[in-house]
């Protein structure tokens, strides 16, 4: 880390508010472990306990956090050691507030607005899909069978026997 990168405030809100993220695109994990004050063998261990907390490796294997990554490693230590939550304590409070931030859109749109130009594009898309499915969902080649012939065809097929093989026409030679 060196001394002249620049430096800002982290933007999250639940980290210390004295600690600086230096402003820069992957953080090492002994730069990780002095901007949250504890040890590499720590945030390892939060690593395998904290799904929320995945750093990205790099070709030699070397672990290589993102700033999102090290504002959740200040997070899960605010967790552990100021607020005094339990690990299992911790990972909920995460899961919760990850879903808070990121609600899922139900598929039915029904609780999002839409305009109405946009609605008829996604009817009309939605048209598209199902008649695609409809193509898709039919046998290849022949006509829907009925009941009867589709058993007799998953039976032939569950059958030890091969049909014989046909016999190629000979040719005469002169």
């Amino acid at each position: 880390m060196g001394n002249n990168e620049p430096i800002r405030k982290s933007t999250q809100g639940h980290g210390p508010p004295a600690s600086d993220i230096p402003d820069k695109l992957y953080f090492r994990i002994g730069e990780v472990a002095r901007l949250c004050e504890v040890p590499a063998y720590v945030l390892r261990f939060w690593e395998s306990e904290f799904p929320q907390l995945r750093p990205n490796k790099g070709g030699t294997g070397q672990r290589l956090y993102r700033r999102r990554d090290v504002e959740m490693a200040l997070r899960v230590k605010s967790l552990l050691k100021e607020e005094g939550y339990t690990i299992p304590g911790a990972r909920a409070v995460l899961k919760s507030e990850f879903r808070q931030k990121e609600p899922q859109l139900s598929l039915l749109g029904d609780t999002v607005p839409i305009p109405k130009s946009e609605a008829k594009q996604l009817r009309t898309l939605r048209r598209e899909l199902e008649a695609v499915a409809a193509i898709l969902a039919k046998p290849i080649g022949k006509p829907a069978a009925t009941h009867t012939a589709e058993a007799a065809t998953v039976h032939a097929m569950r059958s030890p026997r091969r049909p014989p093989i046909p016999k190629t026409p000979e040719i005469p030679f002169d």
